[in-house]
């Protein structure tokens, strides 16, 4: 969570911060600040709440050739202006912004800061402090960036000035993402390559426990040990375009409406010359060698991991358990004798689920990614990726990678089931295409899905969401994209538990959404529909063409059985979208979250 830029080079460094911290606003806006570097010293700006009011009490007459941001969602200390990034030592002579947890601060503060005073309530003071006081026992500033990066426990992204040393940026990484960008004559530094696309799309990929020396000329890796390390950069394959909100009003919309696409997408990515799906033979011999696979998720990519478990055991015939990463890394069960994992997250930098990969390689078992971001930790330290091709999801509400990762396992269950000699009973490529035409029927059913908005969720304070079977997991998602951005208290359940309890919430005029699209539990969903309509429910039914009954509030168009998760997730997050524009919500940005949840 929280976002990091730098720069150093020839140009004035502020509106390039700037530009740049408003990309990666989805990662963090509590707070956010910038510091530049120039003749006269360092610059600090920083206020609590967005980029556009950090942007209010920057002086535009402070000309830098170099600079750091930072963007912030709170972990240590409420959000305010003290509490946010950057963060100065107490001569000022070092600035330093930082991503990331130390779970040690305590210890360092009570070993190393006896006699400081501390301004803010952060973790990231004492990290510039504790620099200071190395650099006061004649280290260098480099020893004592060296040296505190070691003494950290936790997780840290880090960009440092020296007000002495305008030359360099000082960088280092463990755990929390962060990229160094190249350019001509100058360098960055960024959490997220989409951040600098304005001025590079070449990026050096930084691993853990490394220190990076930034100047405008060139760029040196080193480990803690101060060894040198080489690393080509590559090329992020962003298009400029795709991180634009264009006519769209917001984010979330535009990419509920690139659905479509995304699955034609993929289809197209994961065929071969003769229109044949296929994954990468080592990826299909790590499914195949498999006796159970374990699917590690949190949030959205939880409930995607939900329906993967079904198309993978319906299709391949292999046993699936789908695990919360947070609960899995502490928690962990027996293990069957040949597992393979699979980590699915759009950022590819959840941190729960990197904790638990880290203990799954440790114990040398095989791991596979499904993610949005090549290169990103997760991808990089699995065994294997399957990439979901759905182009940057800016919107903290999750929409085109929960679809996309849902495709992605239907692909990969296929094609498995396919390698393992089984029958799949169903062209895939053909059916995801009718996906992608329903997909389009339902985004361009926007005033419709406003209206249900309007009926059912304009005034209450809360809401349900029923289904069986599948349905009951997308109800978890569609439930989930309630809360997210509208506040308003909704859970999913499965019908069948309505009696075991839930029931007892039900009062009168409660709105009740339920999905009624498999057909062998469909009489049984009707059920519970009558059972919450009988004590006062507003129940708003949206079913499967075929399965429709004369009440029902919305009849989707027909897709096959296995893949009806990717169209009735649609409505709901229509609904919620607008649910929440009714109310005056910020759509993209919901309170107390972030994009990418790199800390644990």
């Amino acid at each position: 969570m929280c976002g990091i830029v730098g720069y150093i080079g020839q140009q004035d460094a502020k509106e390039i911060l700037l530009k740049g911290l408003e990309k990666l606003e989805y990662r963090g806006y509590d707070s956010a600040g910038i510091a530049v570097l120039n003749e006269s010293g360092a610059h600090v700006f920083k206020e609590k709440g967005r980029i556009a009011i950090l942007r209010e009490t920057v002086d535009e007459s402070v000309q830098a050739p170099v600079g750091i941001g930072h963007t912030r969602w709170a972990t240590h200390g409420e959000p305010s202006r003290v509490n946010a990034h950057p963060h100065q030592s107490t001569s000022a002579r070092f600035t330093l912004v930082h991503n990331g947890v130390i779970e040690n601060y305590s210890q360092l503060i009570r070993e190393h800061l006896q006699g400081v005073t501390l301004k803010s309530d952060t973790d990231t003071e004492v990290i510039v402090q504790l620099i200071e006081k190395k650099v006061d026992t004649g280290l260098t500033v480099e020893e004592a960036f060296r040296g505190t990066l070691a003494e950290l426990k936790g997780s840290y992204a880090i960009a440092l000035l020296d007000e002495q040393n305008k030359d360099v940026i000082y960088v280092g990484k463990n755990k929390s993402p962060l990229l160094v960008g190249l350019g001509d004559n100058f360098n960055v530094v960024a959490s997220d390559a989409m951040a600098m696309l304005q001025v590079t799309d070449q990026y050096v990929e930084l691993m853990d426990k490394e220190m990076v020396l930034v100047s405008k000329q060139e760029v040196t890796i080193k480990n803690l040990q101060g060894e040198v390390m080489e690393r080509a950069p590559y090329t992020a394959e962003l298009d400029a375009s795709d991180i634009e909100k264009g006519t769209y009003p917001h984010y979330m919309l535009k990419e509920i409406d690139e659905q479509p696409l995304v699955i034609r997408r993929l289809v197209q990515k994961y065929q071969d010359d003769n229109g044949t799906l296929t994954i990468e033979q080592d990826i299909l011999d790590a499914m195949n060698d498999a006796d159970r696979i374990y699917i590690v998720a949190a949030g959205t990519s939880y409930h995607a991991g939900l329906v993967g478990k079904q198309l993978i055991e319906k299709v391949a015939s292999i046993p699936v358990e789908v695990h919360v990463a947070s609960e899995f890394s502490y928690n962990m069960p027996i293990l069957s004798k040949n597992p393979l994992f699979i980590f699915i997250s759009q950022s590819g930098e959840t941190a729960d689920s990197r904790s638990v990969l880290v203990q799954v390689k440790e114990l040398g078992y095989k791991a596979l990614t499904i993610t949005n971001v090549p290169g990103s930790t997760l991808s990089r330290e699995a065994d294997y990726t399957l990439l979901l091709h759905a182009g940057p999801e800016i919107a903290v509400a999750s929409t085109k990678a929960y679809t996309a990762q849902i495709a992605v396992l239907a692909i990969l269950a296929a094609v498995t089931a396919e390698s393992r000699g089984l029958t799949v009973e169903f062209d895939l490529v053909k059916e995801l295409g009718i996906v992608a035409n329903s997909m389009e029927t339902l985004v361009d059913a926007k005033e419709e899905m406003e209206q249900i908005a309007r009926e059912y969720l304009s005034t209450t304070r809360n809401c349900f969401f029923i289904g069986r079977a599948v349905d009951y997991y997308v109800g978890l998602e569609g439930s989930l994209k309630l809360k997210e951005i509208s506040y308003i208290q909704a859970e999913g359940f499965a019908g069948g538990e309505l009696k075991h309890g839930t029931i007892a919430l039900i009062e009168k005029g409660t709105p009740v959404i339920a999905l009624a699209t498999v057909e062998h539990v469909n009489l049984s969903i009707r059920g519970n529909v009558k059972e919450v309509a009988a004590r006062g429910a507003n129940p708003c039914v949206i079913a499967l063409k075929g399965l429709e009954e004369e009440d029902d509030r919305y009849v989707l168009p027909e897709v096959h059985p296995a893949l009806t998760p990717l169209v009735s997730v649609v409505p709901l997050q229509l609904i919620s979208y607008y649910a929440a524009l009714h109310r005056g919500c910020d759509v993209d940005k919901p309170r107390n979250l972030a994009k990418s949840v790199t800390v644990e």
